[in-house]
């Protein structure tokens, strides 16, 4: 009896909170959507937002970055959940981007008629495996954490069942996905196979003296497998072609999810089964992740500075290619970590670019959301003269823009940047940092391209007849959200699909049936028209982004502090 006992492993509560109570708010939402009625549907999003807000509190005992919990008894010091520091930074990643997520969502819920329900679970079910991932020790928890955050994102995609983008969308996204995973399974499968072992402590162990030269092959074939799959999680290339279509046709918040958390998940496995896991292959991964990095961000910048501003979704597809590129420079620590003495040190650098990149980056795609309640095409084009229709949201976005591009006053972007760049100069990696220091520029071009549309007037760029047009379009969506509100007052449910079709087609920047019925004149429309009332919580998700952004752009030495330090 007592042999049995001995097997049982202790659970360390505090150190499994914040994943935890996500998950368990995820299932109340889920209940109570049953028992709420459909007046007081917004109510389950408020408790989303105070669920997220409890598990980001819930990080403060864990600072000290000491626990570690589901040990094995027989050696204590194999653990499958370590609450150390790399996981508690990611973790605050992961929940203040949801938290500044859900913000945003709030108001989309009800735009697209979403199914609040269903929405809030599927969020609350990818946060929690995204916070838990970053923990996770051993391969089978990455994998399934890796899951548990992917497999409702599908669903958030789309959720928007009448809308075909949507479906589009959310089929690529997941016919990606799964084959990514499949070959990371393999990848996972055959490194079992030559180690003997799961938790990554033992597995780095037993990679350093592999006893027949047939395991080292096996050995070297599953970590090149297993980094297939976290390349994807990346948006790495060529495993970046579900990007754009994606972001189009999801949710302007939920793209902004998968832009910024999606990312998270993806660099913190990656970096847990190279630098934890993988150590002794660094000759194998080092150089793989390498020209990943070179590829990605040279793609990435390029395809954006293609975006023609004119085109139907330029705004958001700009911002999916920008996303890729911006990958690319994420990957570069990583890289750098295969050739430094010290590799917890190197990947330091990545960590503090993707604190900087979530903060403005949702801040960006918040703009975008508020810009296509207006105009739902949300073209580049759009944004021309938005100085003077809405120079709040302007300026922040013309604050995130230079952030982006490590411009002043977006001081926080280029300290970030230079903290990447002396990644790749202190590990030898010279050519990387010159592909690096490229690709900044060619940036340069297309985020203060965008910026300079912000400032704008109509009358420079556009004549009468173009006004004329963009006037006829609003009119034609107040039209359309006039017969939408028509058939709901008729309770006629049919009659509201059918009201979604004239919303979806007169804007394809994602926003549905009710997205036209709230749109009036003013936010993106010409000059002269009455203005929109902006949504309390959109506006509270961009002035969030905008604050964090400042004050990190206020103490930028924070970034290199925090990035010299070792968080492995």
């Amino acid at each position: 009896m007592s042999s049995v006992t001995s097997l049982v492993q202790s659970v360390d509560w505090v150190a499994v909170a914040p994943p935890t109570i996500t998950a368990v708010v995820a299932l109340a939402v889920l209940v109570a959507d049953l028992f709420v009625p459909r007046h007081r549907k917004p109510l389950l999003g408020w408790c989303a937002i105070g669920g997220l807000a409890l598990a980001a509190l819930s990080l403060v005992p864990l600072v000290a970055g000491d626990r570690r919990t589901f040990c094995l008894t027989t050696d204590p010091g194999v653990c499958s959940y370590a609450a150390d520091h790399f996981a508690v930074v990611i973790q605050f990643l992961v929940l203040a981007g949801a938290l500044l997520t859900a913000l945003l969502s709030v108001t989309a819920v009800e735009d697209h008629r979403l199914p609040a329900g269903e929405f809030w679970f599927l969020l609350l079910s990818s946060a929690a495996g995204a916070a838990l991932l970053p923990a996770s020790r051993d391969l089978a928890t990455l994998v399934i954490a890796l899951e548990v955050a992917s497999l409702p994102a599908f669903a958030l995609v789309g959720l928007r069942r009448a809308d075909r983008l949507s479906s589009e969308a959310a089929l690529k996204f997941f016919l990606s996905s799964v084959a990514a995973t499949a070959v990371m399974l393999l990848g996972v499968s055959f490194v079992y196979a030559a180690t003997g072992s799961l938790h990554l402590s033992r597995v780095a162990t037993a990679l350093t003296d592999l006893p027949d030269p047939q395991l080292a092959t096996l050995a070297t074939a599953g970590v090149a497998l297993t980094l297939v799959g976290f390349a994807f999680k990346t948006a790495a290339v060529p495993f970046h072609f579900w990007v754009p279509d994606t972001y189009v046709g999801a949710p302007l918040p939920i793209a902004a999810y998968l832009s910024v958390i999606g990312k998270a998940v993806g660099f913190s496995g990656l970096i847990l089964v190279t630098v934890e896991g993988f150590p002794s292959y660094a000759d194998v991964w080092g150089p793989a992740v390498a020209v990943l990095a070179a590829l990605t961000m040279t793609v990435g910048n390029v395809a954006a500075l293609r975006q023609a501003p004119e085109r139907a979704h330029s705004a958001v597809r700009l911002l999916a290619w920008s996303s890729v590129g911006q990958a690319g420079y994420l990957l570069v620590p990583i890289a750098a970590a295969g050739y430094a003495d010290d590799a917890a040190h190197a990947i330091g650098a990545t960590v503090a670019y993707a604190l900087m990149y979530a903060a403005v980056n949702l801040g960006a795609f918040g703009v975008a959301a508020l810009v296509a309640r207006t105009s739902p095409a949300n073209r580049i084009s759009d944004y021309r003269g938005l100085v003077a229709r809405r120079p709040l949201a302007a300026l922040a976005l013309g604050f995130f823009l230079l952030c982006l591009a490590g411009l002043p006053p977006g001081i926080i972007g280029l300290f970030a940047k230079v903290t990447v760049f002396s990644a790749a100069v202190d590990a030898g990696l010279a050519w990387l940092a010159v592909v690096m220091a490229v690709n900044v520029v060619i940036a340069l071009y297309y985020y203060l391209q965008w910026t300079a549309v912000l400032f704008r007037t109509a009358g420079e760029t556009a004549d009468a007849g173009e006004t004329a047009d963009a006037e006829e379009a609003v009119e034609a969506e107040v039209a359309a959200g006039a017969r939408v509100k028509a058939g709901a007052r008729a309770g006629a449910g049919s009659g509201a699909e059918a009201g979604s079709e004239p919303g979806r087609g007169a804007g394809a920047g994602g926003e549905g049936p009710e997205g036209a019925r709230t749109r009036v004149p003013g936010a993106a429309g010409p000059a002269g028209l009455p203005k929109a009332k902006v949504p309390a919580p959109l506006a509270a998700a961009i002035a969030l982004a905008a604050v964090l952004g400042i004050v990190l752009s206020g103490a930028p030495q924070l970034v290199l502090r925090f990035a010299s330090g070792a968080l492995l």
